[in-house]
């Protein structure tokens, strides 16, 4: 291991999800997906993941569905540097197809305020797509300030800042294989 891989090891606190229980929780979700989506005998599921902390658990994710699919991304912001929401949402990169009479699934790594997913849904509502459903690998439901509800869910969590598989503090920890707390000291 070298320094800087100590650095990161030395910053997580605690390891809440350990790659086996990713693994088999991303199965799941797929399964459900699966017999939801099988179920309409769809032409077409548009997967929609939030850059850049989805990718990881999207690329999982898509690996596991067995339907029709395409894949798109786009960018959107509510944090700073922080490890709380800003409250003002930004689109940084916009789909690049029409969702239109579409369905859509959107794939998102951790829901905490709500904001921007409500922001984001207000945004691909209003192209008008056949259906549109919000899959999240992390929910933190105590942190909710709006009536939003993940379709697909990983885990609840508690309202701690997490990083790994994804997940990131100031652009770091993102190549993390499993889930963990940082220690106070790392982002202070």
């Amino acid at each position: 291991m070298n320094s800087w891989e100590k650095q990161l090891e030395t910053n997580i606190a605690e390891v809440l999800f350990d790659e086996a229980a990713l693994s088999q929780r991303v199965r799941e979700i797929a399964q459900q997906i699966n017999a939801d989506y099988q179920a309409l005998d769809i032409d077409e599921l548009v997967v929609v993941g939030v850059l850049r902390g989805s990718v990881v658990f999207m690329s999982d994710l898509i690996r596991q569905l067995q339907l029709p699919l395409t894949i798109d991304f786009i960018a959107i912001s509510s944090y700073a540097k922080g490890t709380h929401t800003s409250g003002m949402v930004r689109i940084l990169k916009d789909i690049g197809a029409p969702i239109t009479d579409k369905h859509v699934l959107v794939i998102e790594d951790i829901v905490d305020s709500g904001l921007t997913m409500q922001h984001l849904f207000a945004l691909l509502q209003a192209r008008a797509p056949r259906s549109l459903k919000l899959c999240t690998l992390l929910d933190k439901p105590s942190r909710r300030q709006v009536d939003i509800t993940p379709d697909y869910r990983g885990f609840e969590i508690p309202d701690v800042f997490v990083v790994g598989y994804g997940l990131d503090f100031a652009d770091q920890y993102r190549q993390l294989p499993y889930i963990g707390t940082l220690k106070p000291e790392a982002y202070q």
